[in-house]
């Protein structure tokens, strides 16, 4: 799994025209699955972003997690971050994993992220053309791959 990690204002996703989910402060994460991902992976990231210490503590220091701060949370699939450009100009995404492996492991992510920081997890719709707009807080935007642990 590959997720980006923004820490926002806000972000709202938006489909055919309306607008499907919003926040105000807190994270957005945009997660990518490939097929050999599982249950591990979604232990992994979602416990990191849970205790990731983006947020300004009383002195201006990146020393709090969300729960910490009551942020929210908005997720949005998105395959493109498997997008492999070694070959041409034409990205390759044969690594991201087909919906039938993608979208349980997407819930199943939501559902264990809700659980550990005690917010709902609001989402767009996965594999839905989605107009995705933020304002990026810092900016602080960070990258996590769960191949890449240590």
């Amino acid at each position: 799994m590959r997720a980006v990690i923004q820490r926002v204002t806000q972000s709202s996703v938006v489909i055919d025209g309306v607008e499907h989910a919003g926040i105000g402060y807190g994270l957005l994460i945009l997660l990518g699955i490939e097929e050999s991902d599982n249950a591990e992976d979604i232990e992994w990231l979602s416990g990191k972003i849970a205790r990731l210490r983006v947020f300004d503590d009383e002195n201006g220091v990146m020393n709090l997690p969300i729960t910490d701060v009551k942020g929210e949370i908005l997720l949005i699939s998105q395959f493109t971050l498997h997008a492999s450009t070694k070959k041409g100009n034409r990205p390759s995404y044969i690594k991201a994993a087909k919906p039938e492996t993608a979208i349980p492991l997407y819930e199943r992510f939501a559902k264990e992220l809700s659980s550990l920081t005690g917010t709902q997890v609001k989402t767009g719709i996965f594999g839905a053309m989605m107009k995705v707009s933020l304002t990026n807080d810092g900016p602080v935007t960070i990258l996590i791959d769960t191949k890449n642990k240590e």
